[in-house]
């Protein structure tokens, strides 16, 4: 956690996703814009795909969010000792919330907020781009919940609830048994 020039706090959020093309991406650019001065958001894959999803990257445009500087990356390059301290770890898809995560610098909360990958969307290229907007909206929508939180005034424990919480909002995937 950072201090702001008004003296109010600043938090770094780290969305992790497994292939890291879409989900993960939307949430960074979502959140520093919608949370400008008091979040630091970033994303990162556990197998990341080098690649960015095209509809993504069209999705946010079309709406107004950055895009500037998302790029495919590894999770590992938040876990080394010079990374940003990160104050919260949120996955977006159930993959990621289902592997071992790295031993996060300074213990950051976690969270897990499944949401249905649009770049598994079949159909034609209106029904994919409907996928991108529902995943939007839903990342939105939750990330627009976490923004309002009271963070600062929020111990530990109330504040892990509201994480759970916001994973539960309607949209959200439920995570399915893998297969040993």
């Amino acid at each position: 956690m950072e201090t702001t020039g008004d003296g109010a706090h600043s938090y770094n959020v780290l969305f992790l996703c497994s292939r890291y093309a879409a989900r993960s991406l939307m949430a960074e650019a979502i959140l520093n814009k919608d949370g400008a001065g008091r979040f630091h958001a970033f994303s990162a894959g556990t197998q990341p795909s080098g690649t960015v999803h095209p509809l993504a990257i069209e999705t946010l445009t079309r709406l107004s969010y950055p895009t500037e500087g998302l790029a495919s990356k590894s999770w590992e390059a938040f876990a080394a000792a010079d990374a940003p301290h990160m104050d919260f770890v949120i996955t977006v898809c159930d993959d990621a919330a289902g592997e071992e995560c790295p031993v996060w610098p300074g213990h950051p909360m976690m969270a897990h907020w499944g949401i249905e990958n649009p770049a598994y969307a079949n159909g034609n290229e209106m029904q994919k781009e409907a996928a991108f907007n529902t995943c939007f909206r839903h990342l939105k929508n939750r990330i627009s919940v976490f923004a309002a939180l009271p963070i600062a005034t929020l111990d530990r424990l109330a504040l892990q609830a509201k994480l759970h919480e916001i994973g539960d909002m309607a949209g959200t995937t439920t995570p399915t048994a893998k297969a040993s």
